[in-house]
């Protein structure tokens, strides 16, 4: 793996780790994508537009879909007990991307490479619960 490649996956991987903690009851689905985006950019990269996180409850993907950007203090009231798909997806390059004629595979319009992780979390009485990872020690 290149060093650029490692980057972009660290930055990715962190990036998650922000907008997990921007999770909080009272706080706005807004403070998380800006939070995410904001350090992104910081280093050098972008967020991918067009897909989002999302909420999960008696289906896999409902509202609110979570962008990875947005502005602090914007968008959806995060309430106790909500649980969230936080998903950044993070571009070497540009922020664009097509989708294959499959319908299914996505890539970035400028052929750059980009990078995807995801957590579930809860939005608990002081703040996140990630119930997706397998150990409480363990980050990204």
């Amino acid at each position: 793996m290149s060093p650029a490649v490692a980057r972009l996956l660290r930055v990715t991987a962190e990036a998650l780790e922000i907008g997990i903690r921007a999770i909080r009851p009272e706080g706005r689905l807004g403070d998380v994508g800006a939070a995410i985006q904001r350090y992104v950019e910081q280093h050098g990269f972008s967020v991918v537009r067009e897909f989002a996180g999302h909420g999960i409850g008696r289906k896999l993907h409902e509202d609110p879909q979570i962008p990875n950007f947005g502005s602090p203090g914007n968008g959806v009231v995060l309430r106790r007990g909500m649980t969230l798909a936080i998903e950044p997806m993070v571009n070497m390059g540009t922020s664009e991307v097509v989708m294959d004629p499959d319908g299914w595979t996505v890539r970035t319009r400028d052929h750059k490479p980009s990078a995807h992780f995801e957590h579930t979390v809860a939005v608990g009485d002081e703040g996140p619960i990630v119930l997706t990872r397998l150990s409480p020690d363990e980050s990204v």
